[in-house]
């Protein structure tokens, strides 16, 4: 038995089995699933989850400027004590990565994530042949879905090449912000280590002596009563140090994460709705492609793929 239905892209009349629940459209190749439907949840949810993610940026954005002012204020004296040329050029070398650290951050923050392009639909006098191919409904933007995007319901919005959505930075990771995102976190951890090497420096000058002991229970408790002899930017020294680290191991592993994706050509999201039988192209050409590199290395990378497939292909076939 067939069922009469409507294709929501280009509005024409199929006959398809009463059974099937999800179809593709032959003439303008729009896919319809009866079976999604929109699902409610409450304002004040809603509301939750944008409060939540301000509250973070606002820590975030603070957390930033305590570290850098904290950090300026317990360190420089002592580099600029040893010599002004040197407290001069880690000025220099400070200023610049927090400037990158902040404007990245604005970026992946502030910046869309990047929405899919209009598309005319509804009737197949304005959708071509193919117009719509693999495009879905979104019940919840009510218009054309492309087939990279996914909806956010914290953003409201749908987001193509969405990678996941991102509390810290109050926004999704999409196409049109992932580059900064990657290179926020590539910031972070480059000032992260820079922070640790001057915090050791400058925290080998200010740390009071230690009395010498062949025990290590001795060395240990030496080395806690020279501890309550810091001063408060020794102190903050040593917070800087274990922050910093535990920073940049996290960052670290979530930028790793970031550039395996990215190598294998998916996102976040492609990764956890897969399917195992889908074979992704992976590969250095996805990361040339995502960075943007120059063209001649592109074409190195894609002549060098295409070798590689073709000395595959004549392997096989010996």
């Amino acid at each position: 038995m067939d069922l009469e239905t409507t294709c929501w892209g280009c509005g024409l009349r199929l006959l398809l089995p009463i059974s099937s629940a999800v179809f593709k459209c032959g003439w303008c190749g729009a896919i319809s699933n009866h079976n999604h439907h929109r699902r409610q949840e409450s304002a004040c949810f809603s509301r939750w989850r944008s409060l939540r993610d301000r509250c973070f940026v606002s820590i975030v954005l603070l957390f930033m400027f305590f570290i850098i002012c904290s950090g300026f204020w317990a360190i420089y004296p002592v580099i600029f004590y040893i010599s002004f040329f040197c407290g001069v050029f880690h000025s220099m070398v400070t200023a610049l990565l927090s400037l990158c650290t902040i404007i990245f951050f604005c970026l992946a923050a502030f910046r869309s994530p990047g929405a899919p392009a209009s598309i005319l639909w509804g009737s197949h006098l304005v959708v071509g042949k193919g117009g719509l191919e693999n495009y879905t409904f979104c019940v919840y933007c009510e218009k054309p879905k492309a087939p990279r995007a996914h909806h956010c319901r914290t953003c409201k919005m749908c987001v193509l090449d969405m990678d996941h959505h991102c509390p810290f930075i109050g926004n999704c990771v999409g196409a049109a912000n992932h580059r900064h995102f990657v290179a926020f976190l590539t910031s972070v951890i480059v000032s992260c280590t820079y922070i640790n090497l001057m915090a050791i420096y400058a925290g080998l000058r200010l740390w009071p002596p230690l009395e010498a002991s062949e025990v290590i229970k001795q060395i240990f408790i030496a080395l806690l009563s020279s501890a309550l002899l810091l001063s408060a930017r020794g102190l903050l020294l040593l917070y800087l140090f274990i922050a910093s680290t535990s920073v940049a191991f996290g960052i670290s592993v979530l930028l790793w994460q970031q550039l395996y994706f990215i190598y294998k050509g998916k996102t976040y999201i492609n990764n956890l709705s897969s399917r195992d039988d889908v074979d992704h192209e992976g590969g250095c050409q996805n990361l040339v492609r995502f960075f943007s590199c120059p063209h001649l290395i592109s074409r190195f990378f894609v002549r060098s793929n295409n070798v590689k497939s073709r000395e595959m292909t004549v392997s096989k076939l010996l």
